[in-house]
């Protein structure tokens, strides 16, 4: 079974898969990224960390917005792997809960990559065109949550957008504030990065077994 996102407006132009090239650019330009910022790490300097000239760098990004569009088109096709491979596993709900478990984790330990997010989070709050692509991916992820709560439940897939929608959302929300909360600005005060991802963790389990408690009970 393949998990398919409910279907949404994308300011991508074309939703084309990112070429292997583009990849191995934006793998070597996520330290920068992260470390700099996005207002802070100029193209000049992305273009270094590729090892390109920068005429050849606007050849496949010729903004940081086309970046980060593609930063979020090639999480999103994991990401649609992750979900396909929860879809077909023996226990879906296990294989869910242990993903975003892991997932949680990461964000609270992995310093690279959510320091990445958090820049990218925090300049969507700036420009519109970072904006567009990041609700693009909050939304993609969303609308993969909702088809893994209708295959746990054991609903169609509109009867699970219409009761676990909210769900979904809060998953997504929990995932990008710890990852924001970890490594932001008050990540300097006393916070237990371990006591977050435990709490964090907890308040998703109630969230998932709140949509397997939906599952109509097997006649007897």
């Amino acid at each position: 079974m393949v998990i398919r996102p409910i279907p949404f407006d994308t300011q991508n132009p074309d939703g084309a898969p990112v070429r292997p090239r583009e990849s191995e650019i934006l793998d070597s330009i996520r330290q920068t990224f992260a470390e700099k910022g996005f207002d802070g790490a100029s193209m000049q300097e992305l273009a270094r960390a590729a090892g390109m000239s920068v005429g050849n760098f606007y050849r496949y990004f010729p903004s940081k917005a086309a970046m980060v569009a593609a930063i979020i088109t090639r999480d999103l096709e994991e990401v649609g792997q992750k979900f396909t491979d929860i879809a077909t596993a023996d226990d879906p709900l296990a294989a869910l809960r242990e993903g975003l478990h892991l997932r949680v984790a990461e964000e609270c330990c992995d310093v690279e990559d959510a320091s990445l997010w958090a820049e990218i989070t925090a300049a969507a709050q700036r420009k519109p065109e970072i904006g567009n692509v990041v609700q693009h991916m909050e939304w993609g992820i969303t609308s993969y949550l909702v088809a893994a709560f209708a295959l746990i439940a054991g609903v169609s897939r509109e009867e699970a957008e219409r009761r676990f929608l909210a769900h979904a959302a809060m998953v997504v929300m929990l995932v990008k504030t710890t990852s924001i909360q970890a490594h932001g600005p008050s990540a300097q005060c006393r916070l237990s990065r371990d006591d977050l991802t435990a709490l964090v963790q907890r308040l998703v389990d109630m969230i998932l077994d709140e949509v397997a408690a939906a599952r109509p009970k097997e006649p007897k």
